[in-house]
């Protein structure tokens, strides 16, 4: 898999490996595992062999072997390397933060954690190393300081359409029993909503911000301590871009990403790379105005006699939406939204490929359309003038 510098798409059906594959990416940066260790069954012998650029010259490669009576990949024998600022959002809402500043191991410090894991609840309620959405929102915004200000930022930048921005609200208290008040967002409607009763896709995308602003935050903290300056690079690991998000939002989430980062670290100009698995047409075709192929790649995952292929595919744009669901991303063979209007569909077009069908056969599959399809479904044009045809001629026949 040879990524672009800036953004990878990777689509395939569920099982087929698409968290597997951001699940080792990150193991590969990090030398951690954001989830579970990936275990290859008994008795096969595994590899991993991955290379990437770092902070110096020359790029970093290694093959790493699993050891089956140890439980472990191997890693290289040297001081790690330095690969950048490493973040992965993943689909249940967890997330994972490796920084070179905090986090990258030395003999005079062993007791740096390995990497930042957040599980969804941690996000929100905080752990040992961030105090979490709920209180950083309500520290920052009564301070009015530079995070809480960026955090703005960047929820503008995510925000689901130029009408329906995502604005921070005065904080209140919801109950008589709260300790005390509790962030709000300021919805269209005018209403202020709180945090904990927003939406799934506005907590998604709430959360998001917030540990971007949080880890970018920390890491030019901590740069500025050891008077360094901070990465050049991030990559950005993210699982199911689209998850809870309505179409309108999908279309834009991808493109928002690329920017929000450009937000976020400002007059450095550190370069991003962004790593995305997606099961969304949407998210695909939102790319078509700025997919740059020097820098861009779409990859694909499909089962093929009992193996899974990983497959780097042309990417062109597609149009209307319909002719991303019939490509190989999707699979699908009539872009219709029952499985009975593709197979009645299906039937009609083996009847259309046939010289001489049945009258029988034509009123049956007629029958079939008319139970599945809508009145103003454009496959009627091509069947009605089809079946008008042929009936005509099995009229004069007779």
């Amino acid at each position: 898999m040879d990524l672009s510098a800036r953004l990878n798409l990777i689509t395939g059906n569920n099982g087929l490996g698409k968290s597997f594959l951001l699940d080792v990416a990150w193991w590969a940066l990090t030398r951690t595992w954001a989830r579970e260790m990936v275990v290859p069954r008994p008795g096969l012998v595994a590899e991993i062999t991955y290379k990437y650029t770092k902070k110096t010259k020359p790029s970093y490669s290694f093959t790493s072997k699993y050891e089956a009576d140890r439980v472990r990949w191997t890693v290289k024998a040297s001081r790690p390397p330095i690969p950048g600022l490493i973040l992965y959002a993943q689909v249940d809402g967890g997330f994972s933060v490796w920084d070179p500043m905090r986090n990258y191991w030395t003999e005079d410090a062993p007791d740096r954690p390995n990497a930042f894991l957040f599980t969804p609840d941690q996000v929100w309620k905080g752990n040992e190393h961030c105090k979490g959405v709920i209180e950083d929102w309500l520290l920052w915004q009564a301070g009015n300081d530079r995070k809480f200000k960026l955090l703005t930022q960047v929820l503008d930048t995510l925000s689901p359409s130029a009408n329906e921005k995502i604005v921070p609200g005065e904080p209140r208290e919801i109950t008589i029993k709260d300790k005390g008040p509790t962030p709000t967002l300021r919805m269209p409607y005018g209403e202020d909503v709180p945090l904990n009763h927003a939406s799934s896709g506005m907590r998604r995308i709430i959360a998001l911000a917030y540990l971007l602003t949080w880890a970018w935050h920390r890491h030019e903290e901590a740069a500025k301590l050891r008077r360094e300056e901070p990465a050049r690079e991030i990559v950005f690991l993210i699982d199911e871009i689209e998850g809870h998000l309505h179409p309108q939002w999908q279309r834009r989430v991808v493109p928002s990403l690329l920017r929000v980062m450009d937000v976020l670290t400002g007059k450095h100009r550190t370069k991003t790379q962004l790593i995305a698995a997606t099961h969304s047409p949407l998210v695909l075709a939102s790319v078509e105005p700025l997919f740059d192929a020097k820098q861009d790649s779409w990859f694909d995952l499909d089962l093929e006699q009992r193996n899974v292929i990983l497959r780097k595919r042309e990417y062109c744009r597609r149009g209307e939406i319909d002719n991303w669901l019939t490509s190989p991303a999707f699979d699908l063979k009539e872009p219709r939204g029952s499985v009975e209007a593709e197979e009645a569909i299906q039937a009609a077009l083996a009847l259309v490929r046939q010289g001489a069908p049945d009258k029988a056969d034509i009123d049956r599959v007629n029958r079939l359309l008319q139970s599945v399809l809508g009145d103003t479904d454009r496959f009627w044009v091509r069947w009605t003038s089809f079946r008008d045809t042929h009936n005509e001629r099995a009229g004069t026949k007779k």
